[in-house]
């Protein structure tokens, strides 16, 4: 089984918030010693990390899963509870994160950059923080809010210098064999390179100066044949390692036993390269006549090679370092910056889910409901002015809603009447917000509390 995968899927699992403590304070010679609950811990994001030491994607193919620590309950005396640890994933530099509908999130793309796959929950504040001048003994605490959680496709792009391009059984394997301490299988029948290699190559390195060498990444690419654009041979699975390449070196057979003229060859790699990536035509290149040792033809090609005895190999290396050399002298010049992708956060917004019932969605509007008991007369009144300075009141009324209608938000739901206020009016919504509730099941039969107006005053 291959050590190497460059497409692999993430479950990210952000940690759950703890829950707020409800707690009065108890001592000796103290009356009366009001709220003391904490807060609770919020959950541990999950974040991947960029990192050379990461050489593909095989971690991922059979455990999936990454998931951060919740965070721990309040408790009395205003004791906070402890954070969720957050979970730092490793993925290769050149890591590329889709959602599931292919749309490219970030671009892991040096070493080191971080992004957060999975938000931790806030945790819940305890009753000691809705204390006031009104609301002396607040009996309720908010619940800690759950982690998020989404599945996302991870695909390598590997971060070369160069590129080696060519038919199957070209000598590609050979060549980076020779040149660095690579070591592909070689043999001759095609298709012998089933997945990427990677050598480091090392050129003009004098006897006690080592610093004057150039180094640079050759990556030896599946062979390449006519349709690979199209998704024919292994081609289509590996071209996107091609993409990063800053200079691109296309072998040609110039043996009588290849299957094509050279001519014809460098057509039909040209043809595939702009097929799947236009601007790939536009990159540095050089084309080497391979297999200069048993050539039928004599070929026009910028460089002519024999793999096997090291004729023309280091003149096409120093070639190659001196391109590679100027593209990065060029890539200097431009103050570069990494971009990371972030999901915008979503906005509270109303949406109708059938007649005379509408949707609260969004993560400000789920927070707000998040009360651990709202049959307390206090949590309602809280919900109440939440969702009110969310505006959550004006959206329904610009979407039409009319007194009575059910709401969702957050696994609450509820009967909506427009702001009464105080007087007669507001009176009778509060007398009314018992019933309310208890028709969509949020009190318990028996509960002698009658709270006062719930959020259908938002």
């Amino acid at each position: 089984m291959s050590g190497f995968v460059d497409r692999a899927q993430l479950h990210a699992r952000a940690g759950d918030g703890g829950a707020g403590c409800v707690s009065f304070r108890r001592e000796a010679h103290v009356a009366k010693g009001g709220p003391d609950g904490g807060d609770g811990g919020g959950g541990g994001d999950v974040w991947l990390v960029a990192d050379h030491n990461q050489a593909s994607l095989l971690g991922f193919r059979d455990h999936p899963f990454r998931r951060a620590t919740d965070g721990q309950h309040g408790s009395s005396k205003r004791q906070h509870g402890a954070r969720g640890r957050d979970l730092e994933v490793a993925v290769p530099v050149g890591t590329v994160v889709y959602d599931l509908a292919g749309e490219a999130l970030v671009d892991l793309s040096v070493e080191g950059v971080r992004w957060r796959a999975a938000a931790g929950g806030q945790g819940g504040m305890g009753n000691a923080r809705f204390l006031s001048n009104l609301r002396r003994a607040p009996a309720f605490a908010e619940q800690g809010e759950r982690g998020e959680e989404a599945w996302y496709n991870l695909e390598l792009k590997l971060q070369a210098d160069v590129a080696l391009i060519g038919l199957p059984n070209v000598g590609k394997s050979t060549l980076i064999s020779r040149v660095s301490a690579a070591r592909p299988k070689v043999a001759d029948y095609p298709f012998t390179t089933l997945v990427p290699h990677l050598g480091v190559v090392r050129v003009g390195a004098r006897a006690g100066r080592p610093g004057d060498a150039t180094e640079f990444v050759v990556a030896d690419i599946p062979g390449l044949i006519e349709g690979a654009a199209e998704g024919r041979g292994l081609g289509h699975d590996f071209l996107r390692h091609v993409e990063r390449a800053g200079v691109l070196c296309v072998l040609v057979d110039l043996a009588e036993t290849a299957p094509l003229a050279p001519a014809a060859q460098l057509e039909v790699l040209l043809r595939e390269l702009g097929r799947y990536r236009p601007e790939l035509l536009e990159r540095p290149r050089v084309v080497v006549g391979a297999k200069a040792d048993v050539a039928a033809h004599a070929w026009p090609a910028d460089e002519t090679i024999s793999s096997l005895t090291g004729a023309g190999v280091d003149r096409l290396l120093g070639r190659l370092a001196a391109l590679v050399a100027e593209g990065r002298r060029s890539a200097a010049a431009v103050a570069e910056t990494v971009v990371v992708h972030r999901p915008v956060a979503r906005e509270v917004a109303v949406e109708r889910v059938g007649e005379g019932e509408w949707s609260i969605t969004g993560r400000a509007a789920a927070r707000a409901a998040r009360f651990s008991d709202l049959t307390d007369e206090g949590a309602l009144t809280e919900l109440e002015r939440r969702l009110r300075e969310l505006g959550v009141e004006r959206l329904l009324v610009r979407a039409g809603a009319a007194d009575g209608d059910v709401v969702h938000v957050g696994g609450v739901a509820f009967e909506w009447y427009r702001h009464a206020g105080p007087g007669a009016d507001g009176a009778r919504h509060r007398a009314t917000r018992r019933e309310r509730l208890a028709r969509h099941g949020r009190l318990d039969e028996g509960t002698e509390t009658e709270p006062e107006e719930g959020p259908g005053g938002a």
